[in-house]
Order: C-alpha cells, then sequence, then structure tokens
C-alpha cells in the first residue's frame, strides 16, 4: 500500500493514509494507559474474530526428550521374544552410536476403555482416559538431536527463526482474552534444548510470541508488579505514547512499533490479571487433588499446576497453551530434555510418568466435567521417540524414524489408532506422518484453512504446514 492511499473521510472527502494513521495513532498509548487504570473496560481485539469452529484452544503438553513409543502406546511383542537378540534389520547411526541387542518393554500393555486402545501400565491414569485418544503411530522427524528436533516439531523447520505453532496460531486466529496474550509457555520447566527460541514468533510480528508464565516463581511474570507508583507509570506511558505517534507520523506503517504498541497495552493488562490468575485459592481441595496436587512427590505436584491453570487459560480464552517438563529429582539443574534416558530407562521413565500422568488424565476429566473439553483439543508429544534396541545395557537411543503422538478433544475420534510401525517398533510402514500433518489437523480442528494461514517472507508464502502437510482425517470423529 503507498503512502499516498486515501481513505473516505467525514463529509465525503478523503484523509490520506499517513495522515489516519498519524491520527489513529494518538489512541494507542492510551488505550494501554487505560488499561492500567480500568482493566476489562477496552473492548475486544479486532483480531480475535474466527471462523465457525468447535475447538477454540489448544493445550501442547511437551515430553521434552522423547517418549519411547514402544513403552507406551505402540505394543511390540516381538521385543520380549526377540530379547538380547542383535537387531535383524540395519540400524541407522543414532545419537552416540553405543548400539546394544533389542530390549524388551518393563511395562505390560493391556487394552483399555471400551475401544480397547492398547496403553502400557507406565500411565495408569491415562489408560482411564483411554476412549479420549487418538493415538498417532507413525510419526517421522528428519532431526535426530535434541535442538533441531523441538525447533521442528514447534514450527516445522529444523533451524531457528520460524515462528512457533502457538505464534501461528495466534496470528491467525488473534486471543478471545483480553487480559493474556493469545500464545502462553507454562515455562515451570525451563527452556529445552534449543532455548526460548522454540516458542518465539519468528517473522510474524512479534506481538505473537510467547508470554513465558513461570507458576511456581514468586514473581510468575518477571517484572509483573509495578516497581512505581501507578501515576508515574501513567506518565510514562504517555511519553511513549506522544513517541510512538510521533514516530508513525514520520514512517507510516512500521508493524515492529505497531506489535510493540500491542505488547504494552497487553503487558499493562497482565499487571492486574496474572497475580488473581496464579492465586487458587478458590478452586477446591477436591479439583486440585484431581490433579494430583495432594501427591507427595513435587514434580507431580508442579506439573499438576501447570494443568490446572491450563484450564484456567482455556476458561479466559487464551489461544495456545504450552505446558513443560520439570527435570526428574536425579537431574535437578539439568533442564532440556527429561525424557531421555540413554542409560536407566526404567527408572527415569518412571519417574516422568509419575510427573505427568495423573495432572493431564485430571485435565481431561476436570475439561469434561465444566463442558470445555469440544471446545479444547490437547496434543501430546515429544520431539521423537526412542529405539527398540537398547543403548548399552538399560538405555534407549533416539529414534525419529517412527513414534507415538496423540491428540483429544473436540473434533477427535477417540480410542483411535492412526498408522503403525513395523514389528520392532522401529520405522513407520503405514501411514507414515510428519509434524506438519499433525499442526495442519490442529488447525482444521480449529476452523482454519492450513493452506491458506501463510506469511510471506523472503519472497515466499510460508506457512506452518509447510508444502507437505495434510488433515489426518482418519482420527476426526
Amino acid at each position: 500500500m503507498s503512502s499516498d492511499t486515501r481513505w473516505p473521510g467525514r463529509g465525503g472527502g478523503t484523509i490520506p493514509r499517513r495522515q489516519l494513521l498519524a491520527g489513529a495513532s494518538s489512541g494507542f498509548g492510551a488505550l494501554a494507559l487505560s488499561a492500567l487504570s480500568a482493566l476489562g473496560e477496552l473492548p475486544p481485539s479486532a483480531g480475535s474474530t474466527a471462523p465457525p469452529r468447535r475447538v477454540r484452544s489448544v493445550i501442547f503438553c511437551f515430553m521434552s526428550g522423547g517418549v519411547s513409543a514402544v513403552d507406551s502406546f505402540d505394543p511390540k511383542p516381538r521385543l520380549a521374544v526377540d530379547h538380547g537378540k542383535p537387531m535383524p534389520v540395519p540400524v541407522k547411526p543414532t545419537m552416540f552410536n553405543a548400539n546394544g541387542t533389542i530390549m524388551a518393554s518393563p511395562w505390560e500393555f493391556q487394552r483399555r476403555g471400551s475401544s480397547g486402545l492398547p496403553v502400557s501400565n507406565l500411565f495408569p491414569h491415562l489408560a482411564g482416559c483411554a476412549d479420549d485418544l487418538a493415538v498417532i503411530r507413525s510419526m517421522t522427524s528428519p532431526a535426530n538431536e535434541h535442538a533441531q528436533a523441538n525447533y521442528h516439531l514447534h514450527s516445522g523447520f529444523s533451524l531457528a527463526g520460524h515462528p512457533s505453532a502457538g505464534a501461528w496460531m495466534s496470528y491467525g486466529l488473534g486471543s478471545e482474552c483480553r487480559e493474556m496474550p493469545g500464545f502462553v509457555v507454562l515455562a515451570g520447566g525451563g527452556a529445552p534444548l534449543g532455548g526460548v527460541g522454540v516458542y518465539g514468533s519468528g517473522y510474524l510480528p512479534a506481538n505473537h510470541q510467547a508470554t513465558l508464565l513461570d507458576p511456581s516463581a514468586g514473581e510468575p511474570v518477571p517484572n509483573i508488579r509495578p516497581r512505581e507508583p501507578i501515576a508515574s507509570q501513567a506518565a510514562r506511558m504517555r511519553v511513549v505514547e506522544r513517541l510512538d505517534r510521533r514516530r508513525l507520523t514520520l514512517t507510516g506503517e512500521d508493524p515492529r512499533l505497531e506489535a510493540a504498541i500491542r505488547n504494552y497495552e497487553t503487558a499493562a493488562r497482565m499487571q492486574t490479571a496474572v497475580p488473581g490468575f496464579v492465586d487458587l485459592a478458590d478452586e477446591t481441595n477436591e479439583t486440585k487433588a484431581l490433579y494430583g496436587m495432594d501427591s507427595p512427590v513435587k514434580e507431580t505436584v508442579e506439573y499438576g499446576r501447570q494443568c490446572l491453570l491450563a484450564r484456567r487459560l482455556v476458561e479466559r480464552g487464551v489461544r495456545f497453551i504450552e505446558l513443560t517438563c520439570l527435570p526428574r529429582p536425579a537431574e535437578l539443574g539439568q533442564i532440556g530434555n527429561p525424557w531421555d534416558q540413554h542409560g536407566g530407562l526404567k527408572t527415569g521413565h518412571a519417574e516422568m510418568a509419575m510427573q505427568v500422568d495423573q495432572p493431564i488424565a485430571g485435565l481431561i476429566h476436570d475439561l469434561k466435567r465444566r463442558g470445555l473439553f469440544e471446545e479444547t483439543l490437547i496434543v501430546w508429544a515429544g520431539e521423537f521417540g526412542r529405539t527398540p534396541f537398547a543403548q548399552g545395557s538399560d538405555g534407549r537411543d533416539h529414534n525419529p524414524f517412527g513414534f507415538s503422538v496423540w491428540i483429544a478433544g473436540g473434533g477427535v475420534r477417540g480410542g483411535s489408532v492412526h498408522g503403525a510401525t513395523d514389528d520392532l517398533g522401529y520405522h513407520a510402514v503405514e501411514h507414515p506422518v510428519t509434524v506438519h500433518h499433525l499442526w495442519a489437523t490442529t488447525l482444521h480442528l480449529l476452523g482454519v484453512d492450513h493452506e491458506k494461514l501463510t506469511y510471506r517472507f523472503g519472497g515466499r508464502d510460508f506457512r506452518l504446514s509447510d508444502v507437505h502437510g495434510r488433515v489426518i482425517r482418519d482420527i476426526l470423529a
């Protein structure tokens, strides 16, 4: 759009675009200022309007480090039969190449629910939700290293610089919540390997990047509480507003400045909203116990808190919420990939399942009893799976060639399975899919055509599903 574009004005005249922007910009700072003094009085964001859809919010339970599919949702009886034998097929290079023999699962599988969906004893609480889960057993990834795989899972690309899925969904649909951003990461577990860039907005406007909120910290968002009297802060906001207006008068369109203005507005509203949001005093003891918050295991309590807060964010209309796994007790201070058991698989996976199993099952039950399950999509995934053969004697290395993820919620055919791996659980052999298919399906359930949600950058129209994704229709209700 050129700088001399003219718009209809009052009395039948026209207004030059620069003049329109200059005049309109005078309201940006005032919106943030009014949010400081009278939260809740602002009209809904213009970006909050969305097409008709079943799902309104997404909760992404990211299992950082890589869960073993053959120990969780993809039973392989042959592993027990051939335990201790060498692999009968060629083995591709692994992360450490300390490859051992075939390793049976330490956990038994049972068919659960009316659907008969197999779930291992590793997840006894989620087993009770089997009829709600659609398991994708044929997920693949091009990346075999944590940081690259984390970027690929989140953005569809293995390199930094592309928008995270939550940023895409915030950009495409906006947020139905005025007090909170459209993309929130409950960051009690910290950032995975690859850093906070996995939550970034890439080339999308910066107001769509994740806001990291640590519910276990004394201050959930740094500097969320004003460090100065409200009158002083309001005066500074007026100065910022005047500078923004002058800048827009000189430059016209400036997406970075416009994104910064929106971030100011959201931050102002969050100052009042966040402290009340993380205060669980209005939640009953029964509800907290449902999420495992009465557990003697600290990690279960903290992950349960994340799941309960995710439900509260869904109630407020936040578009995309990501949960983070906490480090194992034996690995305190080591943040990034707590499901990554290259040794001690039985102990490590058991500790991690203890952390997330009851809280996620409690989240599903709580959403259902509050009438929110059909409006919410839960995505459960790690960046890759683990090998059917041992690393050393009792661990498993990375396996990106065939692993399991699941989704549950509105529009999903619970108790269903898509795809299959070979009889060893090594390679996807039936209906293999990529993360592009997963996010294409997620967008479809949100009412968005994944092929039309694009952003032009560097001369190319990018999209979350890239050019490979398609909707996985056989797991849709």
